[in-house]
């Protein structure tokens, strides 16, 4: 579940992102992916962490 909100939130703030500097839609296609990936792998370390912690 928390995978999926990182990646869900990391797609929004790439995409508005690339929009607040002026990228066509393929940029946004782009940030988003990034950011949506680097939300995946926050996520997962964080659903690790919590695991380990119990």
């Amino acid at each position: 579940m928390i995978v999926i909100l990182g990646v869900v939130l990391g797609v929004f703030l790439g995409v508005r992102q690339a929009g607040r500097m002026g990228g066509q839609r393929l940029d946004k296609l782009q940030y988003g992916t990034v950011y949506g990936i680097i939300g995946a792998l926050a996520g997962l370390a964080l659903t690790v962490a919590i695991e380990w912690s119990f």
